[in-house]
């Protein structure tokens, strides 16, 4: 979708306008591409020559190279103990996924770079079976060990410095989980280096189209703006800060002189894996200041206009791709695992070193073998339990995650959380959407609230609340972070600031109180009277802001605050708008548009249907409204649009729970029908959106999902009974139906004695009783 820009350039599409542009009068470009591009021939210690022989390269192994360290802080505290590739997702660690998607995408061998807690890393990729004598895999896995990187660039110039890497190869970050074909994407690349040897990389992105509400993709991720040319895809502008204040960016002219058309997005996520030339490698050893792989490396190509070097992009559709950056994306990517859109990176099929096998259940419930689990307890869907656990009486346990070892007692109640190993969480105790990590304990009765991060062995005392998006730890926050927020160090043991432990204690008031050890602590056990450990402060932004990477659900009172600013900026510009818009003659004589509006329409529903997957694991339905009325606003559809795009969203449900449960479909579409009718009735407040839901019903059997097709007789008197549909818009969509051709009636006739039922109960209202009897007989 092209990006909102302001008001006064939205009157023609952007084609348009360029066309009308007037000519630049720019100097030309300085005779630099043909030195850049012998340059680019030469053989250089990090790999091979850009220009060797087509049939060499196809023989050289494909290679890969794989950072293990995030050089980021967004994890922390966490990422003080334990590196963040390691850290469990879904009970497996992150670079297992990495590491096996590599292995299936045909990669032969993978150099893991590791700065920060190297040791760790190596350690596990020989228990995992990726290194040492007992790897028998195809694709050989090396360790590459640098103490002195603080930043993805010094990674890549430490790897040009060993002079591993001979042919093009992948980068990707061990925090990202795939099941992309590389094929195409490979294929792309090589062609384009044998016609242009300035190509040298090719990004991977997939469509994600960002909240208008909060400027962040599901994953938790800024919207990042791209300018693409259609026709080579080749990249021509890269912001991840964009001035979402202003609704508008800012583009060098030499672009748009230069490209006679571009498309501007910024419903791109960038995925994070990237094919790389080898002279990738010698330009950031050529260039220090390279730093951080987009901010730095990216933009700053993009802006050489000396050297001439080229990068393009590559969008997946069907597949998945999704880099773990914040907790919040933590949280989503987990939900998708568990919810197979992974596929095979899924639990009861990953199996790695000492990980136990996991067994696929009803309701997307997975479970260990040796789970000890009480009859009164109640798994909710959408559920992982690890090995060696035990879950107590009366417990409730929904959306969430439990590590092995783990020892839950009675009436717990756990939603929307990640429990890792060995953590003890006694009588009474609630987690709500929260993160905790192995060896934490939960006297009885703790409660722990949304968007909480207990680190590694904190112990929470007997009734204490934890208050929502507190981080806590057993080590101090480091004083000596540097600004950037790319740079992540291996020696945290300096630096400390003086923060003390902390006790949260119950009292009166309607919040917890946080007292100093030296105040109420004294010579009472750990965890007894609180928390014993180190509460780290938020940000420069403080704790309002704690929300936008949270594991929790944004907060209603967050959302309806946002919407209301989003609607206030378009009463403000509404007047402007009206007056710049395309008339309906131009919509009528451009048929390109119309073809935009369909695309567009296609782009919402698929929206709406992730957005409703996420009710689907715990978000309350009142702030589901205002997500799917946020996207509304952000493409400039109708109620009616709405009402189809959720309609599809409940079936498609239905069908995937019939699917994986091998239940009567009828059976569950009529549970789903009736769980979110008020969803449904929310957007069919006139006949007009009524019908929608029927022709969208009628779409799907003819095309989308044919399964429901036989049933369509059986669906329309319930969607009528639970006053989804009136009679009046099923009596108009039979009318309507009249002079249609015969394959558009099938459906009509197929609900044949349901619409004369209605026939005759009009015909019974105006007294025409006896005609009306007649009519049924014939």
């Amino acid at each position: 979708d092209p990006l909102r820009l302001p008001a006064a350039t939205l009157a023609e599409p952007r084609r348009r306008r360029l066309r009308e542009r007037p000519k630049l009068n720019l100097p030309q470009p300085l005779p630099v591409a043909a030195a850049a591009a012998a340059m680019s021939q030469k053989k250089s210690r990090g790999g091979a020559a850009a220009g060797d022989d087509a049939d060499e390269l196809s023989r050289s192994p494909l290679q890969a190279v794989l950072l293990a360290d995030s050089f980021t802080l967004k994890f922390r505290p966490i990422t003080l103990e334990r590196p963040k590739v390691l850290l469990p997702l879904v009970n497996v660690p992150m670079i297992d996924y990495t590491l096996s998607w590599l292995e299936t995408s045909g990669v032969e061998e993978v150099f893991v770079f590791c700065s920060a807690h190297a040791q760790q890393v190596k350690e596990h990729l020989e228990e995992a079976g990726w290194t040492g004598k007992p790897a028998a895999r195809e694709m050989a896995v090396t360790a590459v060990e640098s103490h002195d990187a603080i930043s993805a660039g010094d990674a890549l110039r430490v790897m040009y410095g060993r002079g591993i890497i001979n042919g093009d190869f992948v980068l990707i970050s061990g925090d990202t989980i795939s099941n992309m074909s590389l094929k195409d994407a490979l294929q792309e690349h090589k062609d384009r280096r044998k016609k242009d040897p300035l190509a040298v990389m090719t990004m991977i992105i997939k469509h994600s189209k960002p909240s208008i509400l909060t400027h962040q993709t599901r994953l938790g991720n800024d919207e990042i703006v791209m300018a693409i040319a259609p026709e080579t895809k080749e990249l021509l502008y890269y912001e991840d800060k964009a001035d979402n204040s202003h609704l508008c960016v800012t583009i060098d002219k030499d672009i748009l002189a230069n490209n006679p058309t571009l498309q501007l997005h910024n419903n791109m996520e960038d995925c994070y894996i990237d094919i790389c030339s080898p002279e990738v490698l010698s330009l950031f050893t050529d260039n220090f200041d390279y730093q951080h792989l987009r901010r730095h490396f990216v933009k700053g190509l993009l802006v050489d206009d000396i050297m001439g070097y080229k990068i393009y992009t590559h969008e997946i559709r069907s597949s998945y791709a999704a880099r773990i950056d914040n907790f919040r994306s933590y949280d989503a990517v987990s939900k998708d695992i568990i919810q197979r859109w992974t596929y095979p990176m899924v639990p009861d099929v990953l199996s790695f070193g000492n990980c136990h096998e996991m067994k696929l259940h009803r309701q997307g419930i997975y479970k260990a073998s040796d789970v000890t689990l009480s009859h009164s307890a109640q798994i909710g869907a959408n559920s992982v339990i690890g090995n060696a656990t035990s879950i107590g009486e009366q417990c409730k346990i929904s959306n969430s995650v439990i590590g092995e070892g783990c020892s839950i007692g009675k009436n717990v109640l756990i939603h929307g959380s990640y429990i890792w190993d060995n953590v003890i969480i006694e009588d009474g105790c609630k987690v709500s959407n929260s993160l905790v990590c192995d060896d934490v304990h939960l006297k009885a009765g703790a409660i722990v609230e949304p968007g909480c991060i207990l680190s590694f062995k904190i112990k929470v005392g007997k009734n204490v609340v934890v208050p929502a998006y507190s981080k806590v730890s057993l080590l101090n926050k480091p004083s000596n972070e540097d600004s950037d927020e790319e740079l992540e160090y291996a020696d945290t043991n300096s630096g400390i600031t003086d923060s003390p432990p902390f006790s949260i204690s119950k009292s009166n008031a309607d919040h917890p109180t946080i007292i100093c050890e030296d105040d109420d602590l004294g010579a009472s056990e750990t965890g007894t009277s609180g928390v014993l450990g180190y509460i780290w402060a938020s940000g420069d932004t403080g704790i309002q802001d704690e929300w936008r990477q949270s594991i929790a659900p944004i907060p209603k009172e967050k959302l309806q605050e946002l919407q209301h600013a989003v609607s206030f900026d378009d009463d403000e510009g509404s007047e402007e708008d009206l007056n710049n818009r395309p008339s309906e003659a131009d919509h009528d004589n451009d048929s390109e548009i119309s073809v935009v509006e369909d695309d567009d329409y296609t782009k919402f529903e698929k929206e709406v249907e992730e957005t409703f997957q996420r009710a689907l694991d715990g978000v309350h339905q009142d702030n589901l409204i205002l997500e799917i009325n946020a996207l509304r606003l952000s493409y400039s559809l109708q109620h009616a649009d709405c009402a189809g795009a959720v309609f599809y969203s409940i079936m498609r449900g239905a069908l995937v729970a019939a699917q994986s449960t091998n239940d009567n479909l009828l059976k569950t579409t009529a549970d789903a029908l009736a769980k979110w009718k008020d969803l449904l009735r929310n957007y069919t407040k006139t006949v007009d959106e009524e019908m929608e839901i029927l022709l969208k019903f009628e779409e799907m059997c003819q095309d989308i999902t044919k399964e429901f097709s036989p049933l369509f007789s059986k669906v329309l008197p319930y969607l009528y009974d639970k006053d989804v549909v009136s009679e009046d818009a099923i009596l108009r969509w039979a009318e309507e139906k009249e002079n249609a051709d015969e394959s558009d009636k099938v459906f009509v006739k197929q609900s044949d004695a349901f619409i004369k039922f209605f026939m005759i109960s009009t015909l019974l209202s105006e007294g025409m009783i006896q005609t009306a009897c007649l009519v049924f007989i014939i």
